[in-house]
């Protein structure tokens, strides 16, 4: 059985590769062809011999599909291994298993924004990732094939202008990254890793919900990554008919944990408002989220609704969020009014993965 090698740290790869014979030098040559070159296809690895190459899986996810938007921003829809991760096998996983990656492309810079698991359970009422709930958690590898599958399908080659290289990434895809945190840190060790994507840690942020336990945990972390606050909404109340997952947990007891991670490592966190037209975006709720905002060292970025067929919210309009925005800066707040991408590109989460699923469905 083949071993995955985006699944294992450079001294599992080591000891794997002394077992097979080979010197600890190969997990540097296998290192610099995958993470630093972005070369997954065995016969490209020329100082590799193809008896070793043949003992390791690199990409076992494959592109199912793919959407493009005129501003250049790139969904790939991404079909994983047939039961991978389920104890019983394939039949009763019911795979093979849909996870979307995008990638923003900007003059000096390329996101890539990552998905944690396959659906999710948070059930926010928005949006088209919780539509069938939470199928099982991705792997390190996977999210790590993501980057490999963007910077090859969407990137130029290296050499030319803007080579092929993810530079900032952003875990805000499916799921709900902090509840699959031993994957999601392995994939930030890698990511920040020198040896391999090396990434700055300051180029990555890791989006939750509102975990506290979760966002004290990444505090501990060594890894100074930026923390984003998935809020979108000013009040307790309001929050739980729109994020269901919320349960019993409050704001106050998010923002407290969020004050831990700005101690840790005194970097602002960000607060994410998605503006729901007639929901969210009003100026009693601009007030309120401005006095919440006292309470932390933060920034906010206010989202425009992407719509999803189905689903009963509408994206507001340009004057509503000109003026939700210039009401929180005459505040004091720094608010930045996030520039909507992909919008014809079905780029909010889930909504790709969605349609194949329906499609898919429909052919059975």
């Amino acid at each position: 059985m083949a071993i995955s090698l985006l699944d294992m740290t450079i001294d599992k790869l080591i000891a794997a590769l002394a077992e097979m014979g080979e010197k600890p030098y190969r997990a540097g040559q296998l290192a610099d062809w995958v993470y630093r070159k972005g070369v997954t296809d065995p016969s490209k690895m020329s100082n590799l011999p193809p008896n070793l190459l043949a003992r390791f899986d690199i990409l076992t996810s494959r592109v199912a599909g793919r959407t493009e938007s005129r501003d250049g921003t790139v969904k790939l829809l991404l079909e994983l291994a047939d039961g991978q991760g389920s104890p019983a096998g394939p039949a009763a996983s019911g795979g093979p298993f849909h996870v979307e990656t995008v990638l923003i492309p900007e003059p000096r810079r390329a996101t890539a924004c990552l998905s944690t698991q396959v659906g999710c359970a948070m059930g926010c009422s928005f949006c088209a990732s919780g539509i069938g709930g939470l199928v099982r958690n991705c792997t390190c590898g996977e999210m790590l094939q993501q980057v490999l599958h963007l910077q090859q399908a969407c990137l130029p080659a290296a050499g030319q202008v803007g080579s092929r290289h993810v530079t900032n990434v952003v875990f805000m895809g499916m799921g709900e990254p902090l509840a699959n945190f031993d994957q999601v840190v392995a994939a930030l060790e890698v990511l920040t890793d020198p040896q391999r994507f090396g990434i700055s840690a300051r180029k990555i942020t890791v989006s939750t919900i509102g975990l506290p336990e979760g966002i004290r945990k990444l505090a501990r972390l060594a890894i100074p990554v930026t923390l984003a606050i998935s809020l979108h909404a000013p009040d307790d109340e309001l929050r739980r008919r729109l994020i269901p997952a919320a349960g019993e947990t409050s704001i106050e007891q998010i923002l407290a944990a969020a004050r831990e991670f700005y101690q840790s490592r005194k970097r602002e966190v960000t607060l994410e408002y998605l503006l729901l037209a007639g929901v969210n975006d009003d100026p009693a709720r601009a007030d309120q989220l401005a006095r919440l905002t006292g309470k932390l060292r933060c920034n906010v970025n206010l989202i425009c609704y992407n719509p999803v067929p189905g689903l009963p919210y509408r994206r507001p309009g340009q004057a509503a969020v000109k003026a939700f925005a210039g009401r929180l800066a005459a505040k004091g707040i720094n608010a930045n009014v996030r520039r909507s991408r992909g919008l014809d590109a079905a780029a909010a989460c889930g909504q790709l993965r969605r349609h194949a699923e329906n499609v898919g469905n429909s052919q059975r």
